[in-house]
């Protein structure tokens, strides 16, 4: 049984009664982290029970019941100060036997449930938990988990070979061990991205109160400047030779990222009301990875192609189909697009993303502002538009100082005499 606390103040009716009507509780610690309280009303007394959160400074609170300053205590709703020490140290027996119970699989659960009502992609999020996190993890209780043993899962992410896209008849594949400095690089990235979601779960379970203690974990640092982004874009002509290369189904699909700079999937899911040719010449791509949609306008070319193959179609279908007519899936394209580079001698063979990259590159290099491509990306901020592209202003920076700075030809040149 836990050690019972004395307090002059809060021991008897007549020594509560002296004290003043209060909305403030008058407090008492009864153990580590866990403090009784005693608000005095006009009309009487409650008992409170309240946590400190470790880390933060926040309080959670719970009634325990009714004070017996006016009606004899029974032991179950209205309680002496004695019984509403019992009844709280039960409480937070229950809590901590709770908090040491909880697992990483109880948190990823609690996580997840979250996470599909408030954030996309939920479906990626859980082959990242299911592949990397639960395998390691999933049994374990969250308050055993160290500081060195994340580390060292965190390190090791780093170091294994990649997973690759495996049929389900040939068991788990993974590329060779990474050898290269930019192989090195990607794997470290790859293991921040993994860490972050981990780190997520664990938060997310600390900050509902599953567990009481986030130091572990938080001492985990991501590898540093391994996410210098590399990227590659095709010149026009290449964008041309890859048009032309493309089955006429994936060519449409081809020909809108490049006029438009959308995603796969969000091109995939357009349709045909969508495509706002005669308000203003843009399409609109309903939320999607950022939760926020986006008008996108067209060029010339752009609102052509779109009016040609629109032609005869109705406002609820998709604008782009396969030879079937069936919906674009999500790696129903990877075969088509790899063998069409093959056919346009693109060495190595770019993925469909990489043509969004294209369409910002191309506007980054023309002298478009990282603010405007940032608002066609649809990102969030500036800050993952300028980690792309800036470098890409370079040129145009030089531009504009030839064409702005003046010529001081005309100025005495000094020399310096060596003595």
């Amino acid at each position: 049984m836990a050690r019972q606390v004395k307090d002059a103040r809060l021991e008897t009716r007549e020594s509560r009664l002296r004290l003043k009507v209060s909305n403030e509780p008058y407090w008492r610690l009864i153990c580590t982290g866990f403090y009784l309280g005693y608000r005095k009303g006009a009309r009487g007394g409650t008992w409170i029970l309240r946590q400190k959160k470790n880390g933060v400074k926040q309080y959670v609170k719970r009634t325990l019941g009714i004070v017996d300053d006016t009606l004899d205590s029974n032991s179950d709703d209205i309680l002496s100060f004695r019984e509403a020490q019992l009844k709280a140290h039960a409480l937070i027996d229950t809590l901590l036997n709770e908090h040491h119970k909880a697992t990483v699989a109880d948190a990823v659960n609690h996580y997840m449930k979250w996470f599909k009502d408030n954030r996309k992609s939920a479906k990626e999020t859980q082959t990242t938990i299911n592949a990397h996190i639960l395998p390691h993890f999933g049994h374990k209780l969250i308050t055993e988990l160290t500081t060195k043993e994340i580390k060292s899962w965190h390190q090791k992410l780093a170091t294994n070979a990649a997973r690759k896209r495996s049929s389900r008849f040939t068991g788990q594949q993974y590329s060779r061990i990474a050898e290269t400095e930019n192989e090195k690089r990607s794997r470290r990235s790859t293991a921040n991205r993994i860490l972050t979601v981990l780190k997520a779960i664990l938060n997310k379970a600390f900050q509902d109160e599953m567990i009481d203690d986030d130091l572990p974990w938080r001492r985990v640092k991501p590898f540093e400047k391994v996410d210098e982004p590399k990227i590659r874009f095709l010149t026009e002509s290449e964008a041309k030779n890859l048009i032309d290369a493309c089955d006429p189904y994936l060519q449409k699909l081809v020909q809108a990222a490049l006029y438009t700079g959308a995603r796969y999937n969000e091109l995939s899911s357009l349709r045909v009301a969508d495509v706002q040719l005669e308000v203003n010449s843009s399409i609109f791509i309903q939320p999607s990875k950022s939760g926020k949609g986006r008008h996108v306008p067209l060029n010339e070319a752009g609102d052509a192609f779109f009016r040609h193959i629109l032609t005869g179609k109705l406002g609820s279908e998709h604008v782009f189909t396969k030879q079937d007519n069936t919906r674009w899936g999500k790696n129903h394209h990877v075969r088509l697009l790899k063998e069409a580079c093959l056919r346009a001698k693109i060495e190595p063979a770019i993925n469909f993303h990489e043509l969004r990259h294209t369409y910002a590159s191309l506007l980054a290099q023309a002298g478009v502002d990282l603010l405007s491509i940032s608002k066609l990306l649809g990102h969030a901020d500036t800050r993952v538009t300028s980690r792309h592209y800036a470098h890409l202003c370079d040129k145009t920076l030089s531009e504009k100082i030839n064409l702005h700075l003046p010529n001081f030809a005309g100025i005495k040149k000094y020399e310096m005499e060596l003595i």
